[in-house]
């Protein structure tokens, strides 16, 4: 089949919107903030990826309103005000907390503290990571790019960090390289689906 997207992504016979299954996996940007009144804000994003390597840089994209108010996530408010967040992987055995933290509540309330998650302390920025995540990203805000409005007029943005601190967990590194088996990430597929790693394996490079 073929459908133009100019009326949406749920062309029948989808009963839902299909584009989140079009594009997979996806790595999940757990993104942790602080807001101008030291209030932690740690937040799933399911459109996350690195975009360079030198110098490192990270997106992520924070778009719609926040539930049932026309103002701006705090994910989005919280890194322009202060410029500076934190990316932490989500692997297989912090997924419940991970799901905790996609709950929408006031910005009052410390995400990572009602998921039961620890907070650790970050070398170089402000917002803490989440120690029990075996790879961090401390990250300086750079920009915020302004994507079309949904058809609803919600907004969509792209926001762009460069990579300035990384934390790495011993137990993942094995013989100067990073075990991705024993991270086991947590990847994103389309509807309420999500992956761990199948099979692993190498192809090398024709040159």
């Amino acid at each position: 089949m073929f459908f133009e997207t100019k009326n949406g992504m749920k062309p029948p016979p989808f009963k839902r919107s299909v584009y989140t299954a079009l594009v997979l996996p996806r790595p999940i940007g757990w993104i942790s903030t602080l807001s101008k009144g030291g209030i932690i804000n740690l937040a799933p994003f399911s459109f996350f990826n690195a975009v360079s390597g030198d110098p490192p840089c990270v997106i992520y994209c924070p778009n719609g309103w926040k539930t049932g108010l026309k103002e701006a996530k705090d994910s989005l408010v919280n890194v322009e005000e202060t410029g500076e967040f934190v990316f932490s992987i989500c692997t297989f055995e912090l997924r419940e907390q991970m799901n905790k933290t996609s709950a929408h509540v006031p910005s009052s309330v410390d995400e990572m503290a009602l998921a039961g998650l620890e907070a650790a302390d970050c070398k170089l920025v402000a917002p803490p990571r989440v120690k029990a995540s075996p790879i961090a990203l401390e990250c300086k805000y750079l920009q915020t790019v302004k994507l079309p409005e949904s058809r609803d007029k919600s907004p969509n943005n792209i926001v762009l960090g460069q990579v300035i601190g990384v934390h790495i967990s011993d137990e993942v590194i094995v013989d100067g390289m990073i075990d991705v088996r024993k991270v086991n990430p947590l990847s994103r597929l389309g509807y309420l689906d999500y992956a761990t790693l199948g099979d692993v394996f190498s192809i090398n490079r024709p040159d």
